[in-house]
């Protein structure tokens, strides 16, 4: 699951006392912004294993502090608090650290079991990554039943182009990710690829969102 992640992030962007859109998107990624930033120290590791399922080659055989479920639960308590911090609203700061841990859950659906729930085993996962007749259909219906919502619930002065935007670049990195080429081999070019997609849509959606409002009902 890539974009599929983001589901979460427009839901909650549409509600009146939510946190923006570009801070949601950064909650929606936030294990995985912490898994590439923790790769390059070697706190956490992955490795390439070609068919490790059909979608994905990651063996993502290290990573209790990112993807374990009571990872997850520290990570959204502090960014909430940031959250909390900066905008002086209780709704916001609940709202993202719920899409936080929404992350770890929608893993859930697609990851073989290498996810924990304290870091050590059981591991987790229902390996939809194998199915992609299954998984591929999934995240559309996630990101765009999420875009609908969002759309319907807020509206710009200048209309939808941002939006729009927003959605193509999204469509593009969905694509990359199931269709481009894969890496041999890990490398720091992996982490680095996954920070700088973040950041990208991350901060599109920052601009997306800056000059939407609740819809007048």
């Amino acid at each position: 699951m890539f974009i599929g992640h983001f589901a979460p992030a427009l839901i909650a962007a549409a509600r009146p006392k939510a946190a923006g859109l570009g801070t949601l998107f950064v909650a929606a990624q936030l294990v995985d912004i912490g898994f590439a930033a923790l790769l390059v120290p070697g706190v956490e590791a992955m490795r390439i294993v070609p068919g490790i399922t059909a979608m994905n080659p990651m063996d993502l055989y290290h990573m209790p502090y990112t993807h374990s479920l009571l990872g997850a639960l520290i990570w959204a308590t502090l960014f909430g608090a940031l959250v909390r911090l900066a905008t002086k609203r209780k709704e916001a700061a609940i709202g993202a650290a719920l899409v936080v841990v929404s992350h770890w859950f929608i893993d859930l659906l697609v990851h073989i079991p290498d996810l924990t729930l304290a870091g050590a085993p059981p591991r987790l996962g229902l390996g939809l990554w194998n199915h992609p007749l299954i998984a591929m259909p999934l995240e559309i219906l996630l990101i765009g039943g999420a875009f609908l919502h969002y759309l319907r619930r807020t509206e710009a002065p200048g209309g939808n182009r941002r939006l729009g935007i927003l959605a193509a670049l999204l469509a593009f990195a969905q694509a990359v990710d199931w269709f481009g080429p894969k890496e041999p081999a890990y490398s720091l070019a992996i982490p680095a690829t996954m920070l700088f997609a973040y950041t990208l849509l991350a901060g599109t959606a920052a601009w997306a969102g800056a000059n939407r409002q609740p819809r007048k009902r």
